[in-house]
């Protein structure tokens, strides 16, 4: 038999708070990086969604360094 589980609906624990956050930041600043470069044969729009989500991944690990 299952015993029942709750959580609390959109509880998050910070990604920048832990041992681990600034290569987690990294692998995902590269992550977006990366999408944006192939999204350069693609859709304009979606290329400047990538490097804004990592330009602000990037600030955020220019703050914890």
């Amino acid at each position: 038999m299952m015993s029942e589980q709750y959580c609390k609906v959109g509880a998050v624990t910070p990604i920048t708070s832990g041992s681990q956050a600034i290569s987690v930041l990294e692998f995902m600043y590269q992550n977006f990086m990366e999408k944006a470069s192939d999204a350069t044969h693609m859709d304009t729009n979606l290329r400047e969604f990538f490097t804004k989500k990592a330009q602000g991944i990037k600030k955020t690990l220019e703050s914890l360094v």
